[in-house]
């Protein structure tokens, strides 16, 4: 893919290593006295570091470049320690990352009790800053549409269980690509629906006939941003929680596409092998295709 990354002019670089601090990513290191990118992965592209070359010799181009990944980034940034997990998080704030921000939270919540850092402490400061709500009577701190929750399908409304054909089955939160975590306990050896944003509008039967027992992740291949990462978070559905399949289900507009093919691309780049299930949904409400892929 296409995106904007740093450019560095070894011509001009004379290894001062102004430019290292003010990269919050560890993109660059000192090598052989020169700066140099050492992962695309973890470049955002945003050039924090641009204004702290003396010499000018670092700037912006857009090139092919593997997709950023803020959970690489985030796994490095957690051995350097608070102050910089903070830089990190402000660096995504401050540039209106909010997806990113977002899953750096995440990543920081569901691996809170593998650090030697204060994670409450950290996304508090962050919350403040960017007006998110904080719980003051619960340690879970961050974006409350982010937060892991589990709970039982077929939950009972009021004093009345409702009917099987309304019934939610839904049975963890959250579901949307950008904010799960594919290491969460719900979606360990589980099957799992990836649906496209608008199947559940147009399908009545959803909860009953298709969610039922699974687990769940929607996105919008069309209006997502950076749903390179989707493809990412899929490997790990399928390498690292070890879903057992995986049904892809889409409306019959073209751009819906979009979502199988990402399935596609991480099943090929995953190195275990499940079984992938096809359904389009048509615009009217009925099943125009239903294939293993």
């Amino acid at each position: 893919m296409k995106r904007d990354i740093v450019k560095i002019d070894e011509d001009l670089c004379d290894g001062c290593k102004e430019c290292i601090p003010n990269c919050h990513e560890g993109a660059l290191q000192i090598i052989d006295e020169k700066a140099r990118l050492i992962s695309d992965l973890m470049c955002d592209g945003l050039g924090a570091c641009l204004g702290h070359c003396p010499q000018g010799a670092i700037t912006i181009e857009q090139r092919e470049a593997e997709p950023y990944d803020e959970v690489k980034v985030m796994t490095d940034m957690v051995t350097k320690g608070e102050n910089v997990v903070v830089a990190h998080l402000k660096h995504l704030k401050d540039h209106g990352e909010e997806s990113y921000l977002h899953e750096g939270i995440t990543y920081l919540l569901s691996h809170k009790d593998e650090f030697d850092i204060d994670v409450y402490k950290i996304i508090n400061e962050i919350i403040e800053e960017n007006n998110m709500e904080k719980h003051e009577n619960s340690p879970e701190y961050g974006c409350p549409g982010s937060q892991e929750k589990s709970f039982g399908a077929g939950r009972e409304s009021g004093n009345m269980a409702e009917s099987a054909s309304q019934r939610s089955e839904l049975t963890h939160w959250p579901v949307q690509m950008h904010l799960i975590n594919p290491n969460a306990a719900n979606f360990k050896d589980s099957d799992i629906v990836i649906a496209a944003d608008c199947v559940a509008f147009s399908l009545g039967n959803f909860h009953k006939d298709y969610l039922k027992g699974k687990s769940l992740g929607i996105a919008c291949p069309k209006l997502d941003s950076n749903t390179e990462v989707y493809i990412e978070k899929f490997r790990q559905l399928i390498d690292e929680a070890k879903v057992n399949t995986i049904t892809v289900m889409m409306m019959e507009v073209s751009c819906c596409g979009g979502l199988i093919q990402m399935v596609k691309a991480a099943a090929a780049k995953a190195e275990r092998k499940v079984p992938v299930k096809q359904i389009i949904v048509g615009i009217k409400s009925e099943i125009l295709e239903e294939q293993w892929a």
